[in-house]
């Protein structure tokens, strides 16, 4: 049997120490597709954030990985949950990829994974993203993979000079097991 993580095209992985190039290549690819705006970080600062991801213990069900193309074995992005609310039953998710990743199947086919994962596996009931309105990319990978909009927070966040609005997209289970298979097989 192969390993839970490993898909058609990626595979789902701790982040390694030696990633550190690949996440700040992200983070400027973020910076010029318009995401927020952060001071900018020193190569020495991604390296020790990612020797501390290498060996950092998940807090409860909230965890980083990388996504790493299977054909190139290159960390083509990053992604995990932030928020997890076992008694409550729901949790949030994000993914990045690096700009030239992009619109290859890598995101949709890591999120699937993940959410398999959270939903099969731990047992949550729903998935929540945020998403900036503007990322008409990101909102329609979700609606493909069968999120629906729940609300929108206007003027939500504020980058590149002004206010933004946030999408805030939803899944639950049911809905997640009638387009995609709970299990890998």
């Amino acid at each position: 049997m192969a390993s839970f993580w490993t898909g058609q095209r990626i595979r789902l992985r701790g982040i390694e120490p030696d990633d550190w190039t690949s996440f700040m290549r992200f983070a400027m690819h973020e910076e010029r597709l318009g995401d927020l705006l952060h001071p900018p970080r020193s190569a020495e600062n991604f390296r020790i954030w990612a020797k501390e991801q290498s060996t950092a213990k998940s807090e409860g069900d909230c965890f980083g990985l990388a996504i790493e193309a299977i054909e190139t074995g290159e960390v083509v992005g990053a992604v995990g949950s932030h928020q997890a609310d076992p008694r409550a039953g729901w949790f949030e998710y994000g993914v990045t990829m690096g700009a030239e990743h992009r619109r290859k199947g890598y995101a949709a086919e890591s999120v699937v994974m993940l959410l398999r994962f959270m939903f099969a596996e731990r047992r949550y009931h729903k998935c929540e993203a945020r998403i900036f309105a503007h990322n008409e990319a990101s909102l329609a990978l979700h609606r493909r993979l069968g999120f629906v909009e729940e609300g929108r927070l206007r003027d939500h966040v504020f980058f590149a000079g002004r206010h933004h609005d946030l999408v805030v997209m939803g899944m639950v289970a049911d809905e997640f097991a009638q387009l995609h298979s709970m299990s890998e097989l």
